[in-house]
């Protein structure tokens, strides 16, 4: 599950800084990625919107789930999933000296696959390993990829309960039964397992105080439930920064344990960028799209002002502000949490 990655990069390095270097040596590279990534912006002052963009994935892989496990009703099993998809897909623009963006590209998105000539949901890129997927994201939206960060089911949780959980605001009692989710009202903190269920639910059901009431959107009802658990996220980890500097130390370990990024990232580096643009604020933005049916397939397409939207994340042209869908609470300084119960309320 991506909605953790940015966490990732700000506990890769605050904190111990450079005493976490033997332990982010020990992360997983992924190789193959150097002949599709973009050059990493220099310091030119003649570029506009210098930038770095990253591909951010959360793998739905249950390779090694223990089917005896009390999580496995929430995670699953080998059994569940065969190989290995893509349940989230994001890309985190990191602004040069600013703060940083975040993206959510739809799994039902109709895109022209890299290197096939044929077009399909960007979900089956993945299926075909980060190369495909990022080449894609490249070529079909024309945004550059410089960096790439994955992690899995198991990373996402065991990064969370490290975190001390999230807190997480809801307008409405919430179940899904497919994902494992029960949530009540108000404002609480999820730990790893119920952060996921949350995260994860395509069936999300409201309790409106006489009936449970079907989020029509599916995954884009989700997208706007990770871009909230998102920024809750940030704001959680950063307040756990502050408080205790030099407390980081499990988390990293969670993080060595957890993700795979690309060959030429230095986690130290990129994680304290990555803190210092959260603590500008963390924005995050919708992708128009309209429902669309490509044979029996359902599908999602871009729509009108998707093009504005993507145009920020190329590089090419300002924020999108009337598609900004929320702002972490570091960069407001409301210190009110359940202002996004709104949100979530939906």
């Amino acid at each position: 599950m991506a909605a953790i990655a940015a966490v990732i990069g700000l506990f890769g390095a605050a904190g111990v800084l450079r005493a976490a270097d033997a332990r982010t040596d020990d992360i997983e590279r992924i190789d193959g990625l150097e002949s599709v990534l973009a050059d990493v912006p220099g310091d030119d002052p003649s570029i506009e919107y210098p930038a770095e963009n990253y591909l951010l994935v959360g793998s739905d892989t249950r390779v090694g789930a223990d089917p005896n496990s009390t999580d496995s009703a929430v995670i699953g099993t080998e059994a569940d999933v065969g190989g290995t998809r893509s349940d989230t897909i994001m890309v985190l623009r990191q602004e040069r000296n600013g703060g940083a963006a975040l993206m959510s590209l739809p799994r039902d998105l109709w895109v022209e696959i890299a290197g096939t000539g044929k077009s399909q949901r960007i979900n089956a890129a993945y299926n075909e390993g980060p190369e495909r997927l990022a080449a894609t994201v490249s070529e079909s939206l024309g945004i550059p990829v410089h960096h790439y960060v994955e992690v899995d089911f198991f990373g996402f949780k065991n990064i969370i309960d490290d975190l001390g959980g999230v807190e997480v605001c809801v307008g409405y009692g919430a179940r899904d039964a497919n994902s494992g989710l029960e949530i009540n009202p108000g404002c609480q903190v999820l730990d790893g397992v119920q952060a996921l269920a949350f995260a994860r639910s395509r069936h999300y059901e409201q309790w409106d105080g006489t009936e449970w009431v079907v989020d029509p959107r599916a995954d884009l009802g989700r997208i706007e439930r990770q871009q909230l658990f998102m920024r809750a996220a940030v704001d959680g980890a950063l307040r756990k920064l502050r408080s205790s500097p030099f407390g980081s130390g499990d988390v990293i370990g969670a993080v060595v344990e957890s993700v795979r990024i690309d060959d030429r990232l230095d986690p130290i580096e990129a994680g304290e960028a990555l803190r210092q643009a959260a603590e500008e604020g963390l924005r995050t933005y919708r992708l128009p799209v309209y429902n669309d049916t490509v044979g029996d397939a359902a599908v999602l397409r871009l729509d009108d002002g998707a093009d504005e939207v993507l145009r920020y994340f190329r590089g090419e042209g300002p924020a999108p502000a009337d598609y900004e869908t929320g702002v972490t609470e570091s960069a407001t300084g409301t210190g009110d949490p359940a202002a996004d119960a709104a949100v979530a309320g939906n």
